[in-house]
């Protein structure tokens, strides 16, 4: 890879560190903190969260029928969901030791933390949490499939790919037979290296 994209893709980095202290402080101004698992408010903050609450009949009253409408549909996809997790987290254990990959930890992507918040009412915690798992399962999903395309098949493609996972800017070229064998090895090699530590807490 040439020094102008290696110079790009470490911009980028330090620009992503960056991004994640400034909202380390913006959190911190909002008045709460977390404690392992537990997300604490400030008393004053709790209270004026409290206040703003909207009660389940007020809030189906005002929802919109089309929305109330598709919930069953959106519900149902729990399912095949449900059964993505399970498969590609089956498949991750079984194959990345095999091919000596470390896993994707699973906690550093599906987060549900959304249904703290005291101004929130019981349907929309349930919202949140159903968004939020499967939000996370997606990109998680897409991190075993970025490990595995780096293993097998490190080659970008001939057309543009819209909003590709962080991996594929280091694939070959499209074409590019010349020292094809050698950037597979690099790419394996480069896939196994222990995960870095989350940029979260």
């Amino acid at each position: 890879m040439n020094k102008k994209i290696n110079d790009l893709l470490e911009e980028i980095r330090q620009r992503e560190e960056e991004l994640a202290k400034l909202l380390k402080q913006h959190e911190e101004n909002l008045s709460y903190s977390i404690d392992g698992t537990k997300i604490r408010f400030e008393k004053a903050v709790k209270r004026a969260h409290r206040r703003v609450k909207t009660g389940i009949i007020q809030w189906l009253g005002e929802s919109e029928l089309r929305n109330v409408a598709s919930a069953p549909v959106i519900y149902f996809m729990i399912i095949p969901f449900a059964l993505l997790d399970i498969t590609l987290s089956a498949y991750q254990y079984l194959c990345f030791g095999l091919y000596r990959i470390p896993r994707v930890r699973r906690s550093d992507y599906i987060v549900i933390d959304r249904h703290h918040l005291s101004y929130l009412n019981i349907i929309e915690k349930i919202n949140c949490v159903y968004c939020g798992y499967v939000s996370g399962l997606l990109t998680y999903s897409r991190e075993i499939v970025a490990r595995t395309e780096q293993y097998w098949c490190p080659i970008k493609h001939a057309r543009k790919v819209v909003n590709p996972h962080k991996r594929y800017a280091g694939f070959a070229r499209y074409g590019e037979s010349e020292g094809y064998v050698e950037h597979v090895k690099v790419m394996r090699s480069s896939v196994r290296q222990p995960d870095p530590e989350p940029g979260h807490d």
